[in-house]
């Protein structure tokens, strides 16, 4: 399984995953949370979250979830900073 890297900080337009691959975000001074719509997910769970440091793994596309475009939020200590986009190949 590949990870896919995101620094909080620098963000990339478009995170390319397939079904094998995982996004990972890595905030090193700050609580990390990553949030998708709770009805557009395509991972197990649309709210991610993490201490400071540490790293933040979406795990693998969920079974059945179908390509396409997943919008998200991130926040640090609970203070939304930016947003992105999870874009899901076959």
């Amino acid at each position: 399984m590949a990870d896919k890297r995101v620094i909080v900080g620098l963000f990339p337009d478009v995170i390319v995953l397939t079904s094998v691959d995982q996004a990972e975000w890595v905030a090193p001074s700050a609580t990390l949370r990553v949030e998708f719509d709770p009805h557009r997910c395509p991972f197990s769970s649309n709210v991610l979250q993490a201490p400071a440091g540490m790293r933040l793994l979406s795990g693998p596309p969920a079974v059945g979830a179908k390509p396409g475009s997943y919008k998200y939020r991130v926040a640090l200590n609970d203070v939304v900073i930016g947003t992105g986009e999870v874009l899901i190949r076959e």
